[in-house]
């Protein structure tokens, strides 16, 4: 199959997605235009009550900076129900209180202006197409709480520029960052397992994606034309891949690179057409180089050349709080590494991870 080939039948994925959310936002508007109307909360909002909690079902304030409230009337606000913002193109910002545990679908859906996102800690849900189109937005920090990532939840925003996925979240949905233009860094924590189709579709910035042990399967297209993509580091086994894989079509610099003791990668090579590379580098705590030289410790450190290394310290090995002192490159196979506050310490642990 040459590229032409696969092109066409990778490409349409996407914007068939799109033709299909389109749908999905205008019925539900159509039916939430059809609902009774709701009683106005204090000022800006509308709400319903469902068991003595209360959803913000629609914003009628005049923009600008937001905040929700956590409670009306002595009853706590817990969602914010799907188009709640619809087409709020005057937000600049909203923060969301703690006792809000779902963002519905669409919430958010192209409020152009909106910049900053701060969600509180206690959100589970970020339902499909929450911030769809949000094009300023260029911060949001997902709280450990979150569970599940929409698809479409992020599609479009163009601003964004890093996302660390915490732990929480075991699925991210389809196309849930496609097209974000601006993204140039993604960490995935260990807990999530799916990484859904056409995930980070055109993501034209995105030069490094850490992707954490625990995730078995990434999508057909997952990361479709990023031809900023350089570094993909997989730190558990080879995941299994969508029916057609292109999970790295158009991505002609990225290198792969995969830990020793993990498996799977031949067949990965294969489906991908991206031979991994070994992650090998090792401190080497014999000869000259190791301990004490010039008042600093230090180590030599070697491996594969070109490989990308970053130094991290901790005091304890019981309760260990790393912390990055410096990130440098194998040129050559081997660096020296060395630490001028090693003496302000009682004790002071050091290991090496990918960037």
């Amino acid at each position: 199959m040459n590229d032409y080939t696969r092109a066409a039948r990778c490409a349409p994925a996407a914007p068939a997605r799109r033709l299909g959310s389109l749908r999905r936002v205008l019925t539900g508007l159509a039916l939430l235009l059809m609902l009774a109307r709701p009683t106005p909360a204090p000022a800006q909002f509308s709400y319903t009550t469902n068991n003595g909690a209360l959803t913000i079902t629609a914003y009628t304030g005049p923009g600008g900076a937001v905040a929700v409230p956590g409670a009306v009337d002595g009853l706590p606000v817990t969602s914010l129900g799907d188009f709640a913002f619809l087409f709020c193109g005057s937000l600049t910002s909203v923060t969301l209180p703690n006792s809000v545990t779902n963002i519905g679908d669409w919430a958010f859906y192209f409020c152009t202006a909106l910049a900053t996102a701060s969600p509180g800690n206690s959100i589970l849900n970020i339902g499909a197409g929450a911030f769809d189109l949000c094009a300023s937005l260029t911060n949001i920090t997902l709280p450990a709480s979150v569970v599940s990532i929409g698809s479409d939840a992020f599609y479009g925003c163009s601003n964004l520029a890093n996302v660390a996925i915490p732990a929480s979240v075991t699925t991210l949905g389809d196309s849930a960052f496609c097209e974000c233009t601006g993204l140039r860094g993604v960490t995935m924590a260990e807990g999530l397992t799916n990484i859904g189709t056409n995930a980070f579709y055109g993501c034209a910035s995105l030069a490094t994606v850490t992707i954490a042990d625990g995730v078995t399967n990434v999508g057909d297209s997952a990361f479709y034309l990023c031809p900023s993509l350089t570094s993909v580091y997989f730190e558990g086994n080879a995941p299994a891949l969508g029916a057609y894989s292109y999970v790295f079509f158009g991505d002609e610099a990225v290198t792969v690179y995969y830990l020793p003791g993990t498996a799977g990668w031949a067949g990965f090579a294969v489906n991908t057409g991206r031979t991994p590379v070994l992650w090998n580098p090792q401190v080497q705590t014999t000869g000259a180089g190791f301990g004490v030289r010039t008042n600093q410790f230090g180590f030599t450190v070697s491996g594969t050349a070109g490989l990308v290394v970053v130094v991290e310290a901790s005091t304890s090995l019981a309760k260990p709080a790393w912390q990055p002192l410096g990130t440098n490159t194998l040129n050559g196979g081997s660096f020296y590494f060395s630490d001028p506050q090693w003496t302000n310490y009682p004790a002071r642990f050091y290991r090496l991870r990918m960037p």
